[in-house]
């Protein structure tokens, strides 16, 4: 029996040959299945993943929008965070003395002025004794010059008497400007006592103390008591190599990075190039001024970037963001929420930690810079 039916004016048979009834079933399926089913039902792409807010595998990625840098034009060289000099006060006593009471600790914010230690010295007493017994006797000169004067006005002394109280008069004032002199540079006045106050010179914080309350205070000593600086401007030295001086200028930008916070840079400008070359080490010191934002302490070692300054930019990724199958490389683009595309780029410098990308991406663009690899194996085993 043959038995016919008609579905939108197209005649099927069940007798028909197998292939042509298996299209015409799916056609009826394709005119029959609601829209929604349809679109559920098509296959991702081999080379996209989609997540869920609640998968696991989001809290192991790390998504991070791309920019742009200058091209680096050498590897990054080795370096150390240190003091800004311009910034920086060692602070010695400038008399002997014993230390009575420290009024300053290491992280102190102090201002200039401030007292840092006060001492027990001889050398302040003499320098006090000394400026009084000055001021009497250039005040007893000046009665003996004023008394001889009149003397001599009324013919009773002859004028040479007045010429030596003069002299001693002079010899006095000079004595007295001295210890007055000395007494200003200490900062004490004349009503001080054995008790000296060494102060700041600037406004700072207080980095280092080798000093303790009875230990005897030289002013010849070797280590400063202090070490105050503004620890918000730091600068970062290099010891460059004697072959890499003609890739560095003054001026230049450079970038610097810490083992305390790989992922993060710190932007720099050459200050200074030495003018002579280490004979024993054939190296060139170079100062560079870094934004620290606070997070920078002096003696980290660092990495230090010289950067083009010309307009030529590049985009920097760090090689944990990288996926490589043989000769080409990928990374993961978030396209869209929770929606990650693998995408191939090309790469113009590889280094340790970091690769520069030349063409495939964007600045801007969300790069899964932690977990690659995960989405990759996701990837692989659902394709």
């Amino acid at each position: 029996m043959i038995i016919k039916m008609h579905t939108h004016n197209f005649p099927v048979s069940l007798d028909a040959p197998v292939t042509a009834r298996a299209v015409c079933l799916a056609l009826l399926a394709s005119l029959w299945l609601p829209a929604p089913l349809l679109a559920a039902a098509t296959p991702k792409a081999m080379d996209e993943i989609v997540l869920t807010a609640s998968s696991p595998q989001m809290a192991s990625l790390k998504i991070e929008a791309v920019s742009e840098i200058p091209v680096p034009v050498t590897e990054p060289l080795n370096g150390k965070i240190i003091f800004d000099e311009n910034r920086t006060a060692r602070v010695f006593s400038p008399v002997a003395g014993r230390a009575v009471t420290i009024k300053a600790q290491v992280g102190d914010q102090v201002k200039a002025g401030q007292p840092l230690l006060v001492m027990d010295s001889p050398d302040v007493g003499g320098a006090v004794a000394d400026a009084r017994k000055a001021q009497v006797d250039l005040q007893r000169t000046q009665q003996v010059l004023d008394r001889n004067r009149m003397l001599m006005e009324g013919g009773v002394l002859a004028k040479k008497e007045v010429e030596t109280s003069q002299a001693d008069w002079a010899s006095a004032r000079a004595e007295s400007d001295r210890a007055s002199a000395r007494l200003k540079n200490l900062g004490v006045s004349t009503h001080a006592n054995d008790l000296y106050s060494l102060r700041a010179p600037i406004s700072g914080v207080v980095v280092d103390r080798k000093i303790n309350p009875g230990s005897e205070v030289r002013p010849d000593a070797a280590d400063p008591l202090f070490i105050i600086t503004d620890a918000v401007n730091l600068w970062a030295s290099i010891d460059l190599p004697e072959r890499e001086l003609s890739r560095i200028s003054q001026g230049q930008k450079v970038t610097v990075q810490v083992d305390a916070y790989p992922d993060e840079i710190f932007n720099g400008e050459v200050k200074t190039i030495g003018v002579m070359v280490d004979p024993a080490t054939r190296r060139i010191p170079v100062r560079c001024v870094v934004e620290s934002k606070g997070k920078l302490k002096p003696e980290m070692y660092a990495r230090i970037t010289p950067l083009d300054n010309s307009q030529h930019k590049v985009i920097r990724l760090p090689n944990s963001a990288l996926i490589t199958e043989g000769l080409f490389s990928y990374v993961f683009v978030e396209e869209r929420p929770l929606h990650f595309k693998k995408r191939k780029v090309t790469l113009d410098v590889q280094r340790r930690e970091y690769a520069t990308v030349q063409a495939g991406l964007k600045a801007g663009e969300r790069v899964v810079t932690g977990g690659a690899i995960l989405l990759n194996s996701e990837l692989s085993v659902n394709p």
